[in-house]
């Protein structure tokens, strides 16, 4: 193979530096395009920092940042005193719609204008038909039960009247829905919110769309955690921030760290998932939760806590959201309400200000124009007779079966080839390698034994190897036969 340094880089990594992606994304997002392409094959051997840096014309520091990505996300491998080697292809199949080369003339990709087109809003998601399968934290759709929410539905349908009724009774309908809602939130999760601080929407994250495009404008710093949600990071890049990391512990997000940023720099918002954070699964300790209501307050920044999963806790004193705690009005809470009911059941919400809310709503009447009153009507049925409650209950009792005989496994399967800790919720557990190996040499082996591993639930750098396993859509015997692959598997890389 040649030499690195006669790799003609400029000619498929193009970057832009008056576009509002920052450089180093840029320089992630050209690597991967180009080893999807074949531009760059495996096991081809990367130049050094420094001469990629003068080929690229880029600062060091950021093309570092970059490496570390493409690192952590299974694309380069650096080994000591040897270098940095592009690990695997992941070459796919794309389909011709998605794939604009300039290299081709086709009619075909010749659609006759021009128009944006991201990078950062790539859906990392993975799909796949074996057998076993981890995912990042999924709840089980077989417990759902649809008859019931069926029978409520339609029951209501042949209730509807004329369509003038149907609009005379939206609005009425709706807001009778958004107090039952509001007064089950300040119920479940000790929030004192009246009907004008709620905004209801079809998802959790058509939330977090909604709050990020009036929240945050292009250029505003926004810290969040490392690792962090890859979801969220997404949104937050779509907006034009400036995205600043700070590391998680065993106590969450490090509050001095945070507070050190503050002092050098004028921050506008702090995204976290503060209850259980994602991926690690570490919930923010006492302490730490008071020093970062005091620390907005001090430098006006907003907390925008994502609370995904508080409907899976396992214990009787769940921890509360800081939105509970928030006498000055510095956070934005959004959550998921319904995980467990069927597709179409669930709902995302935001919990704000009264102001903020109004903001949010003339958004969202472009995004969700219509009001869906016959499920609303249904979901306040339920609420109203305690079947959410007895529905939670029930599905709580399951998940923490499953999630204490998943711990079971594991420490019984890989005792000494990881550490973990067991989480108080959630559907998922954080367990981190004590052997360093790669991870996507992992993926593919268990994929050879019938178990998918999505790239989203693995996390490599210098310092960690670590996996977030979803257990909650597994039964034990489902749980029984991933576990002994993944131990298998593991033990063919180790022998190899």
């Amino acid at each position: 193979m040649s030499g690195p340094v006669q790799i003609p880089f400029k000619s498929f990594i193009h970057l832009k530096p008056g576009e509002n992606t920052a450089i180093y994304l840029q320089i992630v997002f050209e690597f991967i395009k180009a080893i999807q392409t074949g531009f760059l094959p495996e096991g081809t051997k990367l130049p050094g920092t420094r001469i990629l840096c003068r080929l690229l014309a880029v600062n060091r520091n950021t093309l570092i940042k970059a490496f570390q990505d493409l690192e952590s996300q299974g694309w380069i491998e650096t080994l000591p005193n040897k270098g940095t080697f592009i690990l695997s292809q992941h070459k796919q199949k794309i389909s011709e719609d998605f794939i604009i080369s300039e290299k081709q003339n086709s009619s075909q990709n010749n659609i006759g204008f021009e128009f944006k087109r991201s990078t950062i809003l790539e859906n990392p998601t993975e799909t796949s038909n074996l057998p076993f399968q981890f995912n990042d934290g999924m709840p089980d759709l077989r417990l759902v039960q649809n008859d019931i929410l069926a029978r409520l539905y339609v029951s209501k349908l042949k209730r509807q009247k004329t369509s003038k009724v149907y609009e005379q009774i939206q609005i009425r309908s709706h807001l009778n829905f958004k107090t039952h809602f509001s007064n089950y939130l300040n119920l479940t999760r000790g929030l004192r919110i009246a009907t004008s601080n709620l905004l209801t929407t079809s998802s959790h994250e058509i939330s977090l769309y909604l709050v990020t495009k009036v929240l945050i404008s292009s250029g505003d710093k926004v810290v969040v955690a490392s690792p962090g949600y890859y979801i969220s990071n997404m949104t937050l890049t779509n907006t034009g921030a400036q995205i600043i990391t700070i590391p998680v512990d065993q106590d969450g997000i490090d509050t001095n760290r945070l507070k050190e940023i503050c002092e050098e720099t004028k921050i506008r918002v702090l995204y976290l998932t503060s209850n259980y954070n994602y991926p690690t699964t570490i919930s923010l300790s006492a302490k730490r939760r008071k020093e970062l209501l005091e620390l907005a307050n001090q430098y006006g920044f907003v907390i925008l806590e994502d609370d995904y999963d508080f409907d899976f806790h396992y214990d009787n004193n769940p921890i509360l959201p800081l939105a509970a705690f928030d006498s000055n009005q510095k956070v934005v809470y959004i959550g998921s309400f319904g995980r467990s009911l069927p597709s179409g059941f669930s709902y995302g919400f935001v919990a704000a200000p009264p102001k903020f809310i109004n903001e949010l709503e003339k958004h969202q009447n472009i995004l969700e124009p219509g009001i869906d009153v016959l499920k609303e009507q249904v979901l306040t049925e339920w609420i109203n007779e305690g079947e959410v409650h007895r529905l939670s209950k029930k599905n709580k009792k399951i998940y923490k079966e499953r999630r204490d005989y998943f711990v079971f496994l594991l420490n019984e399967k890989l005792k000494g080839k990881i550490k973990f800790k067991v989480p108080a919720r959630g559907l998922a557990v954080w367990i981190e390698w004590l052997d360093k190996f790669n991870l996507i040499t992992l993926q593919k082996e268990c994929a050879k034994n019938d178990l998918f591993l999505p790239k989203t639930i693995l996390y490599q750098t210098k310092d960690l190897t670590a996996t977030r396993l979803g257990f909650g859509h597994l039964e034990k015997e489902e749980m029984e036969k991933a576990v002994a692959i993944l131990c298998k598997s593991i033990y063919t890389i180790s022998t190899k």
